[in-house]
């Protein structure tokens, strides 16, 4: 039988070119899909999109993405990961993945803003109870939890406030009352803390963060080592539609070999700018989890093994909040913007007192992302801003 010829309309549609095999290069191809396109109907019929031996649809994943899981997977020493849409999408799967209706969640009273607040949100509309805790409450977790938690989230260091909690007394404690613990672990990017070897259960990272370092991508990933509970979180995925763009997948992967470097770059950096800043007489702390009066010092020292970037100051309390404002507008080379773990160094001032159920400190928190600027150069900017407030 001679072969059916197609009009051109249907050529630009059906060609029958294929690629040659063979083809090898350092990048991780960008495959797009939503379509996944299967050769036979038993194909079609065995594949389970639970299982990454096969594609089904493009919002389960496609060779990049798989790749860029498998990877994740390896720098937090766990098994399985699944990247969501941000990191926010990342921490609600794990919610909507482990509670229900009569459960209750502990949320570390440090933790980002708006992980408290779909906590809240839990609360309100779907009778899961959220409370929050003192994050240096340590071991004394255990008088906490009820019959009906499931979930203690932590953060390390406390987002904005910074302060280090004791992870693995916290873990002890809750798995003597059989309760998961997952940690948003962003602020270590998978490299300054093993948080599976501390006994964390679940990790969550922000790869809006230091894995991209382009301040252009939205992105998130939830890592396990068990079987049981990553199928859980898999159904959620699956049920929230968290599905990403591969571009941005390989934005993310083509980042990769460059963020320790990257890292060591921001955590030296900030280490001297936060020196620098410790000397100034405007500032009353400085607080950096490297330095010995921050709260929760002595479990960084003991469980990490460097600092990123990220860190905050509190301003002498006879400045006011004007002149803090001040001070953060006349900033040059720092701009004002969310999100850090990129080149460009950022200076956000937060009103604690509104964010935080407990907050004795006086004097105005302002919080320092230190880029990869030559350190000097932003110690500089800092100098003629102090002068201006």
């Amino acid at each position: 039988m001679s072969e059916q010829k197609h009009t051109p309309q249907t050529s630009l549609i059906h060609s029958s070119y294929r690629a040659p095999d063979g083809f090898e290069a350092f990048p991780v191809g960008i495959h797009h899909a939503s379509t996944v396109l299967f050769p036979n109907v038993a194909a079609m019929r065995s594949r389970d999109w639970r299982e990454k031996l096969g594609y089904t649809y493009g919002l389960h994943g496609t060779p990049t993405s798989f790749v860029l899981e498998a990877r994740l997977a390896e720098i937090e020493g766990g098994k399985y990961c699944r990247v969501t849409p941000s990191g926010l999408a990342a921490i609600a799967m794990v919610n909507f993945a482990l509670l229900k209706t009569g459960d209750d969640v502990l949320l570390p009273d440090n933790a980002y803003g708006p992980s408290k607040d779909l906590g809240q949100w839990l609360q309100r509309d779907f009778n899961i109870t959220a409370r929050f805790y003192d994050p240096m409450i340590g071991a004394g977790i255990a008088d906490l939890i009820e019959p009906n938690t499931r979930l203690v989230w932590t953060e390390a260091p406390g987002s904005v406030s910074m302060e280090v909690p004791d992870i693995p007394a916290i873990c002890r404690a809750a798995h003597e009352k059989g309760v998961l613990v997952a940690i948003d672990n962003t602020w270590a990017a998978g490299l300054a803390f093993n948080a599976f070897e501390h006994g964390v259960d679940i990790v969550m990272q922000a790869l809006t963060k230091y894995q991209s370092g382009g301040s252009d991508v939205l992105m998130g990933a939830v890592i396990v080592r068990d079987q049981a509970l990553n199928e859980k979180l898999e159904l959620a995925h699956m049920r929230l539609g968290f599905g990403v763009g591969m571009d941005d997948v390989y934005l993310v992967l083509r980042s990769l070999s460059s963020m320790r470097l990257r890292f060591e770059a921001h955590d030296a950096g900030a280490r001297k700018v936060a020196a620098w800043l410790k000397r100034r007489s405007e500032i009353a702390a400085v607080l950096h989890p490297a330095f010995e009066d921050c709260p929760g010092h002595a479990f960084w020292k003991r469980d990490f093994t460097g600092a990123g970037g990220l860190f905050s100051v509190i301003f002498d309390p006879r400045f006011s909040e004007e002149q803090t404002d001040r001070f953060v507008d006349s900033l040059r080379l720092f701009r004002i913007g969310y999100s850090w773990g990129g080149a460009h160094s950022l200076c956000v001032p937060y009103r604690m007192r509104g964010m935080r159920n407990q907050w004795a400190r006086e004097g105005q928190l302002v919080r320092f992302n230190i880029g990869l600027e030559t350190p000097e150069d932003l110690i500089g900017d800092i100098e003629q801003a102090l002068a201006r407030m």
